[in-house]
């Protein structure tokens, strides 16, 4: 269905907008490669989890992984929700965005013991535990300190593949969870230990998922498991659902909040236990675009190609995943659509609809790497050099992942509120890059 974040960034007389402010204005303020986040587009994804699961009074907690940065944390937190951290510079983003007392949900499969104490010591409320030996070391730790250590063993339940092979976590041979097959009998052998205490299951089936059914499947297994854990004597108060949810990244492919909760709450009702959430990509995926400028274009090989200045260093999905983000003028020719029509079917190896004016182009970037691309044999308008660009569907893994290759700098990011925008993450400097290595020059 239509998602309604993407108002948020509409062409107004030909000029791209993200809410109210034209971006041809922010890309001559603060450069480019550039993040553009929408204030509206993240508190309307965010409240659409909170109302969706609103008779389950779930706790929400904003996966950090999916974009890190302090301001956007801060929001979530403001807006009600906690943090999913996995490792422990994610778990002090949580505590710097705040607010006091916000819960904290631990996963990861390699905590190292210097993380653990690190969250025992800062209040975690949950740890999410992936196999035996990790749950004997937070045992082992927890009780060295003289406390109580409160965790969900995260279970792999062997659904059938949902998502693409890198980021489906839920099938045999992947490393996340512990397996159906075995997890009662590993949660038997912490019974009565002083310092552990089994509260909750644990289930993240992956990301993007765009179909309810798998939640429905891995609720039903997980009841039947809380019905074994508790009758081992764990009391049993949490259901975690983990996160997820698919975002529209071509058209209308993604579910809204509510397909997910009719899938839940059922199995989430008879468990009797409280339900957790941990999005991340469903609130901030669609919140942000990548702007960029033409460097250069070229044609060669019998390809053409438009050379501009983000690069797979910004942006690394198409290059790791073969993802798929809309590119698209950020001004756009009178004689071409002002926006790409693209077909929602993710199945669909050709989703561009015939459109006028438009030929098929490569959208590479600056990387010395074959792989540096944002777009392949995509149906785009002739550019110009100086013209900007924007790839949609930016705001999840993007920043996030970003990486110097290059000894690039990395983007700058900018919050957009209404009329007004502010800075949120400063573009890097070389004096940046070099810093962990000038002291240690001879």
């Amino acid at each position: 269905m239509p998602d309604r974040t993407m108002d948020q960034f509409q062409y107004r007389d030909r000029t791209l907008f993200c809410e109210d402010v034209p971006v041809t204005e922010l890309a001559k303020r603060y450069g480019t490669p550039l993040y553009v986040y929408s204030q509206a587009a993240l508190l309307e994804k965010l409240n659409e989890v909170q109302t969706a699961f609103a008779a389950a009074k779930p706790i929400v907690c904003y996966s950090v992984k999916a974009n890190g940065n302090l301001s956007i944390a801060r929001l979530m937190g403001q807006h009600g929700a906690g943090f999913d951290v996995t490792s422990e510079g994610e778990f002090r983003r949580a505590l710097a965005a705040g607010p006091a007392g916000a819960k904290v949900v631990f996963a990861g499969v390699g905590k190292t013991d210097a993380e653990i104490e690190f969250a025992l010591r800062n209040g975690v409320f949950l740890f999410d535990v992936e196999s035996e030996q990790e749950l004997h070391t937070i045992a082992t730790i927890a009780h060295k300190i003289g406390v109580t250590a409160p965790v969900a063993l995260r279970v792999n339940p062997d659904l059938p593949p949902k998502t693409h092979v890198k980021t489906d976590t839920s099938v045999k041979g992947v490393k996340f969870g512990l397996d159906i097959e075995t997890i009662v009998d590993v949660a038997k052998t912490v019974v009565n230990n002083p310092g552990v205490a089994i509260v909750g299951l644990h289930m993240h089936l992956g990301s993007p998922i765009l179909k309810a059914d798998p939640y429905r499947m891995g609720a039903e297994k997980g009841l039947n498991l809380i019905k074994q854990f508790r009758a081992q004597g764990h009391d049993i108060r949490y259901l975690n659902m983990g996160g997820g949810f698919g975002i529209n990244y071509r058209k209308d492919e993604a579910k809204p909040a509510s397909a997910f909760a009719e899938a839940i709450l059922p199995a989430l009702k008879e468990s009797g236990c409280q339900l957790i959430l941990e999005p991340g990509r469903f609130i901030v995926g669609n919140s942000a675009i990548l702007l960029s400028r033409v460097l250069f274009t070229k044609s060669t090989g019998g390809k053409h190609y438009v050379i501009q200045d983000a690069a797979m260093n910004d942006l690394i999905r198409p290059t790791l995943y073969g993802s798929f983000h809309r590119i698209w003028p950020v001004t756009p020719a009178a004689n071409v659509p002002e926006t790409p029509d693209v077909n929602g079917d993710p199945d669909d190896p050709h989703p561009f609809r015939d459109m006028p004016n438009c030929f098929k182009q490569d959208v590479v970037g600056p990387v010395c790497e074959s792989g540096d691309y944002l777009a392949k044999d995509r149906p785009l308008p002739g550019v110009t050099r100086g013209d900007l660009l924007a790839v949609f569907s930016a705001g999840a893994y993007g920043m996030t992942m970003a990486s110097n290759y290059n000894s690039r700098p990395r983007a700058a990011e900018v919050l957009v509120t209404g009329r007004t925008h502010r800075l949120i993450r400063r573009r890097e400097t070389f004096a940046d890059l070099v810093a962990c290595e000038q002291d240690c020059l001879s």
